[in-house]
């Protein structure tokens, strides 16, 4: 296999997706599969770093797209988003059945978990339904060996009347047979006819009235498959066909009368609606249960005894919790130690450059207030933000990817999910969750994989509870100044992380808290029942983890930070500089601010710099030393005693540093995290709700726990 980086052709495919194209003679393959089951391993491996992404067209769900050259042809693979069922139900397995039937991929590679076959091959048979180019990937044969499970590869094509080929995608050798049976596929006349699910009798007596109306129109799709799917109207799937033919089919009066006949049929055998679909689902289960039943075979009955006793112990009642705060304390411990010099070294190089750049300016004879803006203002924010933010995000990233490839995450989920039911929301938010740790912006884009619209929104709008990298260094310094001490030597480091980790369940008990309200009120409903997969435990692709979480996450993240604080720096740099009577405007907000800020156990300048860092987290702290000190620009001390006792001199107690420490936590999300919502929810008014909730619970809280900490003073 030889992978090539040119594209020179494009074609745009009617699912609205453009597929960059070598040549005319390339071929499109979509490579789908249920989650967990290594089909972006399968994916990269194929295409190597030969990739490109995007968005789906009107989706927010990202697409990959990549180049694969085997035996003289080259492969344009896309990697569609992973699914369960083509029977849609959220944005992704909207987007699979749409790209399967209406994108018109030469073929599609759907990729199965070998330890788990039975329930993958709904998938499979759910996609030969739609096209008869169907090519099995059964994967994780490694595993499978492990629990001694055999699988009867011919037997298996023979009945599906497709190529099943067994494959280890991390070992890219074994991914020629694959695409070997692509090729043929694609170049070799086909000797059977796939496999047919067979309905009951009275369904498939309807799908014969509707099918036989459908052949009479020239429809390039499956006419069998399309009769089923208007027999079980489904509102997206109809809205997405009438876009792909550019009329509504329903409206073809012949179409109108069979489905007519065909439905007046269903209800005289007493089958409603709702049945009709628990029908075609059973039969589905049923036909994949069969064809597994005699030629995937179980050598020993207990074949993940191995992954079992290991849950056992990680989704106990008694010690799947302190195992999850444990494993939470240890990846805030190693963030915390591990961020220290990196972040110093950074922050050394960074203000180097920055004393070059003013000399710079000094020679070219650049006026002062130009370089107070340019320098002081923009370049020195940045360079905070860069600084403080990178090095946690580069060691935090890597080690929740790390957990993720593990598979323990999923096993987080499931520890949670009974109390997240309990406040009508989803499990699945335990995962948005975590994803917030790192940045709230990429929980945000996480929530995703919730497929109710209700909890989506549930979810997107407490993740802002979880604090983000860009709120860890105000949160650590305080508590480092405040309750650790320099007495705690060595331990120091621990100790901050101990109390960081307790804030964290803080964090998590506000999600929970405030999920019920917002599920009573605002967005009442039923939490909705999901299929919640512990995939094996795998042994983490350590180089691709810190390569992808890096590129993927870290810098993707970063990047969204840098652009919303340049025009910050420069805001607050004017603020600082700009007088009115005997005072500079800082001051005057911080005045205006203080009797509204001292009700919440804090002050002005502490208030105004929240407000100030709404467009990155991590320069609070910076304004506050700005403004205590007079100076003109964001300035650093040279350590945390020095900055103490600034604090002290301006005012500072225990109950300032906990309400601060409270607000941080719980008080409006930062500007890529509202760009971030808007984008995910397409609403002003949901992104106004997301600002405006955590905001309120801050308040509050700060406003309780100052006055009546203020009693026992």
């Amino acid at each position: 296999m030889g992978l090539t980086n040119d594209s020179t052709g494009i074609k745009a495919v009617d699912s609205g997706l453009i597929i960059k194209k070598m040549s005319p003679d390339d071929k499109v393959i979509a490579v789908a599969g249920n989650p967990n089951v290594g089909k972006s391993t399968v994916f990269n491996n194929l295409t190597g770093l030969n990739q490109h992404t995007g968005n789906w067209p009107g989706k927010t769900v990202t697409n990959a797209q990549g180049y694969c050259h085997y035996g003289g042809s080259t492969y344009v693979l896309v990697d569609i988003p992973g699914t369960y069922s083509l029977m849609a139900h959220s944005a992704e397995e909207e987007v699979a059945r749409n790209f399967i039937c209406f994108g018109e991929p030469d073929a599609v590679i759907v990729v199965c978990d070998a330890t788990c076959l039975e329930r993958n091959f709904n998938l499979v048979l759910q996609t030969l339904e739609i096209t008869e180019k169907v090519v099995v990937c059964v994967n994780l044969m490694d595993e499978a060996k492990k629990k001694n499970i055999k699988i009867d590869f011919n037997a298996l094509s023979d009945k599906l009347g497709v190529p099943v080929i067994g494959t280890t995608a991390r070992k890219k050798k074994s991914l020629d047979n694959l695409m070997q049976g692509v090729e043929q596929l694609l170049s070799e006349p086909k000797e059977k006819a796939p496999y047919k699910i067979e309905y009951h009798q009275p369904i498939e007596d309807a799908i014969a009235i509707v099918e036989a109306a459908i052949k009479q129109r020239a429809i390039k799709i499956n006419s069998r498959w399309l009769s089923l799917k208007l027999l079980a109207y489904d509102k997206t799937l109809m809205t997405a066909l009438n876009e792909y033919l550019g009329y509504d089919l329903l409206e073809d009066e012949e179409i109108k009368q069979a489905l007519m006949q065909a439905h007046g049929l269903i209800r005289a055998n007493g089958i409603s609606k709702e049945a009709l679909y628990d029908n075609i689902v059973s039969c589905v289960v049923r036909t994949a249960e069969h064809i597994c039943s005699d030629t995937v075979h179980f050598e020993k009955i207990n074949y993940n005894a191995r992954d079992r006793k290991i849950d056992k112990i990680l989704t106990n009642k008694i010690t799947g919790f302190p195992i999850m705060f444990a494993l939470l304390l240890g990846i805030f411990w190693l963030t915390i130690t591990g961020a220290n010099y990196p972040s110093a070294l950074l922050s050394d190089g960074l203000f180097w450059l920055q004393d070059r750049i003013s000399d710079a300016f000094l020679y070219c004879g650049a006026p002062k207030w130009l370089h107070g803006m340019l320098v002081l203002g923009v370049f020195r924010v940045l360079a905070w933000v860069v600084s403080v933010m990178l090095p946690p995000m580069a060691i935090f990233f890597p080690l929740f990817t790390l957990l993720e490839d593990l598979g323990y995450l999923p096993r987080v989920a499931f520890n949670l999910d009974k109390y997240f039911k309990k406040c009508c929301a989803c499990g699945k938010q335990a995962l948005t969750m975590c994803m917030g740790f790192g940045c709230n912006a990429a929980g945000i884009i996480g929530c995703r994989i919730i497929d109710s619209p209700r909890e989506r929104l549930i979810a997107i709008i407490t993740n802002n509870f979880v604090p983000c990298n860009g709120r860890f260094p105000t949160l650590i310094a305080i508590l480092t100044m405040f309750f650790v001490g320099a007495a705690a030597g060595p331990f120091s480091s621990v100790l901050s992380a101990f109390l960081l980790t307790c804030i964290i369940i803080l964090g998590i008990f506000m999600t929970f808290l405030i999920s019920k309200i917002l599920s009573k009120t605002i967005l009442k409903g039923v939490a909705s029942s999901f299929t919640l997969e512990l995939p094996p435990y795998r042994k983490p692709q350590v180089g691709r983890v810190i390569v992808r979480s890096i590129f993927d996450r870290t810098l993707f993240v970063l990047g969204r930070a840098v652009v919303v604080a340049a025009p910050a720096g420069l805001i607050i740099w004017l603020m600082a500089n700009i007088s009115i009577g005997s005072m500079t405007l800082l001051a005057h907000c911080s005045g205006f601010l203080d009797p509204f800020a001292k009700l919440l156990g804090m002050d002005g300048v502490i208030l105004l710099a929240f407000i100030l860092g709404f467009p990155a987290n991590e320069i609070v702290v910076p304004i506050i030393i700005m403004a205590y000190m007079a100076a003109g620009s964001i300035i650093e001390l040279d350590s945390l005693w020095d900055l103490k006792q600034l604090l002290v001199d301006n005012g500072w107690t225990w109950i300032t540093a906990i309400s601060t420490m409270l607000f941080s936590l719980m008080h409006w999300p930062c500007s890529t995290t509202c760009l971030t919502i808007k984008k995910e929810t397409q609403s002003l008014k949901w992104t106004a709700i997301s600002f405006l909730v955590p905001t309120a619970v801050g308040i509050i809280v700060c406003f309780a726990f100052s006055n009546i900490a203020r009693l026992f003073v």
